[in-house]
């Protein structure tokens, strides 16, 4: 039995948070008030919110949850609306105005939250983890390399895709083209960064050797450590605050392994800038080596440098794989595209036609195509912010939808691009078609049209992407006169896994070739 004293302190306790959690109503009811704030549409909010992660956890391993989180707008019937997500009250948007709030006019608003405890282990201290003087200072770093000649320089990735065309069945039997995609985008990023190309599509006889005698044991190693890696930093992100329990064996290990192989590139440039004399003969512009000249930090060189390799990797090669997802299924726009491809730029088998940026820019026809791609694909489909105080964003609040939504400090705001992507009041009745030709009809759009985010994080490899996607497309249409769709299935829209990226879950099957080179 509690003695009076101890009983009389839990009353008090008890009273205390009582009275904390009304003065707190007040406090963001009167704050609410002063910015003219109404209440969103309220979601699945039962049990706090338990039967709603339940459900989403449950879309994830059918590997469906991008197409539920998007069917949640219809089920509401609203742009905009609330619920209670575990630990945090969540606000969900497709409104273009309230994403430039986020992620623009009231960009101090807003963090990344948790995230830098949720990517640590791989990612470390970088563009993507950081927030305020940290990522200033990281985006400081970086963003002059992406404004160099360099990231322009083509003829970088003239092996690599040579290298993917040998890959490429000459007998017209099907194949996965997303898988080779990734392999090219490992290799060509690793080579623009580090200097060396990993050689993922290298036969291990040519490959300088590095790998091997690392933990990953080769370049396709590497490749599955940096890919279970960044599922499990998915995970720990769904798992918002719960972060802390998704740290098993396998993710350490993999962490592990990437670390050693981006440590070791590291301790080559440092050596380099120590001595110059071991600087590349050649004179080629390396990335690290550039960021190196800036700091001699080891660990803030290797986390850049991963920042940079999952963006560069990743993101082109969903852009890639979803290109020839539609181009197999609309042979009408790949006999367009290539006409024009080769009009420009000639088949590759005559004499050759220098291909630069500005050139590949000049082909209307290839923009709109990557657009459209960009549009109903976006490499990054869903993301979030959260409230760094007490605050709003400008519509969805009552009944019209048209009033300020209140938004406290620590509340959630996700804003899902794939969704708003698809909105047929922004985009036509055809909104979930793939159709180029709306860009020949439209071309400028606004926020409603966010494939590399948006504000002052806006992607700093948005041009090297488009850039490297333009000219893989070019090389392989002035080589190959043949696409078709191989896969079984007579879907229009691919089965999607989204980690930190999206992309295909069945692959891309496909057959290309050419029929004068049979």
């Amino acid at each position: 039995m509690l003695s009076p004293a101890i009983a009389w302190i839990g009353a008090l306790y008890a009273g205390f948070v009582i009275l904390r959690y009304f003065a707190q109503l007040h406090h963001h009811h009167k704050q609410s008030k002063a910015l003219n704030c109404e209440r969103p549409p309220d979601g699945h909010s039962a049990f706090f919110g338990i039967p709603a992660f339940l459900r989403l956890s449950k879309a994830v391993r059918e590997k469906r949850w991008i197409d539920y989180l998007t069917d949640q707008f219809a089920v509401h019937g609203a742009y905009t609306f609330r619920q209670q997500f575990l630990t945090r009250t969540l606000t969900t948007t497709i409104e273009p105005e309230n994403i430039k709030a986020v992620l623009a006019t009231q960009f101090k608003d807003f963090c990344l939250g948790t995230r830098h405890q949720q990517f640590d282990p791989l990612l470390g201290d970088g563009i993507f983890t950081l927030d305020g003087a940290g990522w200033s200072h990281a985006r400081g770093l970086l963003r002059p390399q992406f404004t160099r000649d360099q990231v322009a320089d083509l003829s970088m990735l003239d092996d690599h895709i040579s290298h993917l065309i040998d890959l490429i069945p000459k007998d017209r039997s099907s194949f996965d083209i997303q898988r080779l995609f990734f392999l090219l985008t490992l290799d060509s990023a690793t080579h623009f960064l580090f200097g060396e190309s990993v050689g993922c599509m290298l036969p291990p006889s040519e490959t300088t050797g590095v790998l091997e005698k690392s933990a990953v044991g080769s370049a396709q190693g590497f490749a599955e450590a940096f890919g279970t890696a960044q599922d499990y930093l998915a995970s720990r992100s769904r798992a918002q605050g719960l972060y802390w329990l998704i740290n098993p064996k396998e993710f350490r290990d993999a962490n592990r392994k990437v670390h050693e192989v981006v440590d070791h590139y590291v301790n080559v440039a440092l050596e380099s800038k120590r001595n110059p004399e071991k600087k590349n003969a050649d004179g080629r512009y390396i990335f690290l080596e550039a960021l190196a000249a800036e700091t001699d930090d080891p660990k803030m060189l290797r986390d850049n440098m991963l920042n940079i390799l999952l963006a560069g990797r990743d993101t082109t090669a969903s852009l890639l794989s979803s290109t020839f997802f539609y181009l197999s299924r609309h042979p009408n726009v790949w006999n367009r595209l290539r006409r024009e491809i080769i009009e420009n730029f000639g088949d590759g088998k005559s004499s050759k036609v220098e291909m630069t940026q500005t050139k590949l820019k000049d082909i209307p026809y290839l923009r709109y195509v990557l657009n459209e791609v960009l549009r109903l694909q976006p490499p990054v489909p869903v993301n979030f912010r959260v409230a760094t105080k007490d605050t709003s964003i400008p519509v969805g609040g009552g009944p019209d939808r048209r009033s300020p939504v209140y938004i406290k400090k620590g509340g959630m705001v996700a804003y899902n691009v794939f969704a708003m992507h698809r909105r047929t009041d922004l985009w036509g009745k055809d909104a979930r078609s793939f159709r180029p030709e709306r860009w020949e009809e439209n071309a400028k759009h606004g926020w409603e049209y966010l494939p590399f985010n948006g504000g002052p994080r806006i992607c700093l490899g948005q041009q090297y992407a488009l850039t490297e996607a333009s000219y893989t497309v070019v090389r392989l249409m002035q080589h190959f006169d043949t696409l078709e769709n191989a896969d079984p299935h007579p879907r229009t829209e691919p089965v999607k896994l989204s980690n930190l990226t999206m992309m295909h879950d069945l692959g891309v099957p496909i057959r290309l070739y050419s029929s004068e080179r049979m």
